[in-house]
């Protein structure tokens, strides 16, 4: 089991039984979603070549971003599931993507799982690969409903896998990894800063961004983390970095690599946190 795996897993050990089943449940229909979209593009001739075309336009740093954006979407999801076990709230805006882009980054994980099944396969002529992926689908199809079909457990120890393999090709595709981006501050993201909550603050306390006090009635900034901080102050702040000035509480950024990043620490965190013992018989 490589960092990541481990970091979901420790993360996972934390909810109680109930929540890691109602988890399960709701990422066996992610899983089964995802397959009947994989069905789709490969029964009709048309959305299949529409979306190879599509894919194939992309340049090798625009497929890493499209990677990415669904790893993102996927850690979002399980990092909102994991921090709100008892809440009905949806998730963040950043857990769905467009249709369009749902198809090719499907397809294009296909097409790679394919490739390190048959090396030759991607010396075929483009026009078989629809029935060469539809064997191969229907294949891993049949080979479930002899045991009766995926089970949550499964999908759950598929998705953690699917984490591992999208982190690995966005890491080998060199998305967001520019020349002078290492240790460079990233701006929060407008939308995290436009959510961030005003609250009342009660009086002596200071802030430590101008080292001047908070008057008492005033209107300021609460960040995540509960500090506060004049609200002209933290959005000065928060246009050149995303993390607060007192703990180094990231916020989100609009950046991916380091989006993604900041999602996987939040989850080791958490998973440091709990007891651990969740392994993947126990699921």
């Amino acid at each position: 089991m490589n960092s990541t795996e481990a970091i979901i897993m420790a993360a996972l050990s934390t909810l109680s039984p109930p929540h890691l089943s109602h988890l399960s449940h709701s990422i066996s229909a992610l899983f089964r979603r995802h397959l009947r979209r994989l069905v789709a593009l490969l029964s009709y001739p048309t959305l299949f070549t529409l979306t190879l075309r599509h894919l194939q336009s992309l340049s090798l740093h625009h497929k890493s971003l499209l990677v990415a954006r669904h790893l993102l979407s996927n850690l979002t999801l399980l990092t909102h599931a994991i921090r709100n076990p008892t809440a009905a709230t949806p998730p963040p805006s950043a857990a769905y993507m467009k249709l369009r882009d749902l198809d090719a980054v499907l397809l294009l994980l296909l097409l790679c799982e394919l490739h390190q099944h048959d090396r030759d396969f991607l010396d075929a002529p483009p026009s078989w690969w629809r029935a060469i992926l539809g064997g191969y689908v229907s294949d891993a199809v049949l080979r479930l409903s002899r045991f009766g079909g995926c089970s949550d457990g499964e999908a759950l120890v598929q998705f953690v896998e699917s984490v591992r393999r999208c982190w690995n090709l966005v890491g080998v595709m060199g998305c967001g990894s520019g020349e002078g981006k290492e240790g460079r501050e990233e701006a929060a993201s407008a939308a995290a800063v436009v959510a961030l909550p005003s609250v009342v603050v009660r009086g002596g306390e200071e802030c430590v961004i101008c080292r001047e006090e908070m008057k008492e009635g005033r209107d300021v900034c609460e960040l995540p983390c509960n500090h506060l901080f004049h609200w002209i102050c933290i959005l000065r702040w928060l246009k050149k970095r995303n993390t607060c000035p007192c703990c180094r509480h990231r916020l989100p950024t609009d950046d991916l690599r380091r989006e993604i990043e900041r999602l996987l620490e939040e989850l080791a965190v958490i998973g440091s946190r709990g007891g651990g013992g969740l392994n993947q018989e126990s699921l």
